[in-house]
């Protein structure tokens, strides 16, 4: 998946205030989570407006969230001269508000919500779901296709397998919000996930359009 650095090309979801100096400036560059770059393709490249240039950090930082907020500030200042706008997909994902400090230093947006949970399901929803049941472990596509090396070798449970019941004790189920309804392996992929962590599975499929809309709330900001 996509690491620091790492630059796809798409079609931009700007507004369309924005669109008209989007055509004669340089691209939008949004700075994106590795672990939804697929969808952020996907989304972009269906949208109607101008080309922009994706750079991804890596998903990992996940597991390390203290990370992400200066290295999302670098490539803001690296982007200044080079790019007319910028945009971040990202949710909180964990840093404790830092992202949002950063972000308000240069007039930049994120994506709503505290976890790219709450955009691939929709905010609200995620919220009934959270409400329903608090102990709930979530899983995307992406997380269901990298769930070995980012849970049970990134959090040491293969090589120290009392850690599970450490991490998970208070978890009661697993939710896989399925943006691909379609890759009906990855329902069994995540029933494996789901008993390798001793929880029940649940499947909820959001596809793309709550993300979708996730992207469009998001203000442009000059840089």
């Amino acid at each position: 998946m996509s690491q620091s650095g790492t630059t796809a090309a798409a079609s931009a979801m700007v507004t369309p205030s924005a669109c008209a100096d989007a055509l004669v400036m340089a691209p939008i560059l949004v700075i994106a989570c590795g672990a939804i770059a697929h969808e952020l393709v996907a989304v972009t490249r269906a949208s109607e407006f101008g080309s922009i240039d994706i750079q991804c950090l890596p998903a990992e930082w996940h597991n390390r969230p203290e990370r992400i907020a200066p290295a999302v500030e670098r490539k803001i200042q690296q982007a200044q001269g080079r790019y007319a706008q910028i945009m971040v997909a990202y949710g909180d994902c964990g840093t404790g508000g830092e992202l949002d400090r950063v972000l308000s230093r240069y007039g930049i947006s994120r994506l709503p919500g505290d976890h790219c949970y709450s955009f691939f399901a929709g905010r609200q929803v995620f919220e009934d779901m959270a409400e329903q049941a608090l102990g709930t472990f979530y899983l995307t596509d992406y997380l269901v296709d990298h769930f070995e090396r980012l849970i049970m070798v990134g959090l040491g449970i293969r090589r120290h397998p009392a850690l599970r019941d450490q991490y998970f004790e208070h978890y009661t189920r697993v939710m896989y919000l399925a943006q691909d309804p379609t890759r009906k392996d990855r329902l069994n992929m995540a029933a494996s996930a789901a008993n390798a962590l001793g929880l029940s599975l649940h499947v909820h499929e959001t596809g793309l359009q709550p993300f979708e809309h996730a992207l469009g709330s998001i203000r442009i900001a000059a840089i």
